[in-house]
């Protein structure tokens, strides 16, 4: 039988042994006295072959010599140790469970060797199935960080921390890629006072008069006072009055009366603090009732 194959269909073997034995045998004498019993020993010596029908049950066929150390073992005396042989037909069957029954041609070893083969095979299956599975979540996480790393559109912003994909190249951009709200830029017209214009505001304060003691305008004022107010509306210029006593509100009241925009006029009073004459004299305090006009 073959290590290497779990079962043999045909199976041969040899046996040899040593026996010891009590016999008696009948001797050829007329009266067929026997020998009596006598004690001795015998070598039998064996072949035959075992045929395999299934797993549990094997067909035995076999002939054995057995060599007897006794001349007179058949009731005659030889000169020659005797010996008798016998052939021999049986039927092997394996009791106990049926998956682990084992015969004579059953071979452990090359079932443990199948059964590690098996095992070995398995145990490879399953490693390149984890390793296939790992490739494929490598694949994966290197794909999905890519993607999530990557700058679909070219703003400078991850696509995985942008918050406003699809922003152009160009954009100004906040940390999560989103367009900064810029404020709109205020375009302010320069403004720009001719020496004609500071000509008109000029006369005005020459010709600026009020009745003594009070805050009235004189009518030699109006001429000049309507050209500062034509002025005002033509260039929308804005206008401060620094009146030193209580007259520049009715500076503006005037210029307001003929067309000026009021909320271009700022008139501001200082009162008598900044006299530029005596005020112990009347022609005095008269020219401390002064208004300066400051264009701008």
């Amino acid at each position: 039988m073959s290590l290497n194959q779990k079962r043999n269909v045909l199976s041969p073997y040899l046996t040899a042994g040593a026996g010891y034995m009590s016999s008696s045998a009948n001797t050829n004498a007329s009266n067929g006295a026997n020998t009596g019993f006598g004690e001795n020993w015998f070598v039998p010596i064996g072949a035959g072959f075992k045929l395999g029908v299934s797993k549990g049950v094997n067909i035995d066929l076999g002939y054995t010599v057995n060599f007897m150390k006794d001349r007179n073992f058949d009731g005659v005396n030889s000169l020659a140790n005797d010996r008798f042989s016998y052939a021999h037909s049986g039927v092997e069957i394996a009791l106990g469970r049926k998956g682990t029954s084992q015969l004579q041609n059953y071979s452990a070893i090359a079932a443990l060797r199948e059964a590690s083969a098996a095992e070995s095979a398995e145990l490879k299956r399953q490693l390149a199935l984890s390793e296939e599975a790992a490739r494929r979540d490598r694949e994966a996480l290197t794909a999905k960080y890519a993607q999530e790393m990557g700058d679909d559109d070219g703003d400078g912003v991850a696509n995985k921390f942008d918050k406003c994909p699809g922003t152009d190249a160009n954009t100004v951009l906040d940390g999560a890629g989103c367009a900064l709200k810029v404020p709109a830029q205020i375009v302010r017209e320069k403004i720009v006072i001719t020496k004609a214009d500071r000509k008109v505001v000029d006369e005005a304060i020459r010709n600026l008069e009020f009745d003594l003691g009070k805050a009235t305008l004189r009518s030699t004022s109006n001429l000049t006072l309507d050209r500062v107010a034509a002025l005002l509306v033509e260039k929308n210029f804005s206008l401060k009055l620094a009146g030193h006593a209580d007259n520049a509100e009715s500076v503006k009241t005037y210029l307001v009366s003929q067309g000026a925009n009021a909320s271009r006029i700022e008139a501001t009073g200082y009162g008598s603090n900044q006299p530029i004459a005596s005020n112990k004299t009347a022609d005095g305090r008269q020219k401390n009732r002064r208004v300066e006009f400051t264009l701008y």
